[in-house]
């Protein structure tokens, strides 16, 4: 499973870059505006540091307008930037000129199967259902990648990738690795307690001691 950082933190970037996991990442609007920061400026920061697929979102809601976009920023921005739009006709029909173009694009605020579908048959490179947007609707996150995931097992000739967003905690994450989620996106907060377990900090004080007790008796 691919496993991208969603963040518009440079810094955050850099940290888990270094660790030699990360795949991508994606941005949006908010995250930028977050960050205090120019929308270029961050985007070409990041795509230095990952070479893998870069989400930059347009914000026009026409077609045109998204095409106008996601052109200029193509031709602005590092070649491993992919372009990001809105499940919506005017977003599936520029994905599906942009997918003509050779331009990959992730199609965001997918939350039903059919949205799903609907995206890949446009071309698109990646969709991104939103789990914890749901659950925060009272509905299940999950199911919905479930029902994504098995909607892709009976047409094999889709090429598109399910990218699972809004992911909140750990839980999330390891549900869709045992769904086949070809990638998931996750704050640099989740990145960090995917890597913790108290066994681990216990085992590395452990041996830590028990060599400092080796090192002790060899000086002795």
């Amino acid at each position: 499973m691919e496993l991208f950082l969603d963040t518009a933190e440079v810094d955050e970037v850099r940290e888990i870059a270094a660790w030699g996991v990360l795949d991508g990442v994606t941005t949006n609007p908010s995250l930028i505006r977050r960050s205090g920061r120019d929308f270029r400026s961050v985007v070409r920061e990041i795509a230095a540091l990952c070479p893998g697929p870069i989400s930059a979102e347009v914000t026009a809601l026409d077609a045109e307008g998204m095409l106008a976009q996601a052109r200029a920023l193509k031709a602005e921005l590092p070649a491993n930037v992919i372009i990001k739009v809105p499940c919506t006709p005017a977003g599936l029909q520029a994905t599906r000129a942009l997918a003509a173009e050779g331009i990959g694009v992730n199609v965001t605020l997918v939350f039903n199967a059919a949205q799903a579908l609907l995206a890949a048959k446009a071309g698109a490179a990646y969709v991104s259902p939103f789990v914890g947007r749901l659950d925060d609707a009272g509905q299940d996150g999950m199911a919905l990648i479930d029902e994504i995931m098995t909607t892709w097992s009976h047409y094999p000739e889709l090429r598109t990738k399910v990218l699972a967003a809004s992911l909140r905690h750990p839980a999330h994450v390891l549900a869709c690795m045992q769904l086949g989620v070809h990638t998931a996106t996750l704050p640099a907060a989740v990145f960090r307690q995917l890597l913790r377990h108290p066994l681990t900090d216990r085992g590395l004080e452990a041996f830590l001691a028990d060599w400092a007790a080796v090192e002790a008796a060899g000086h002795a």
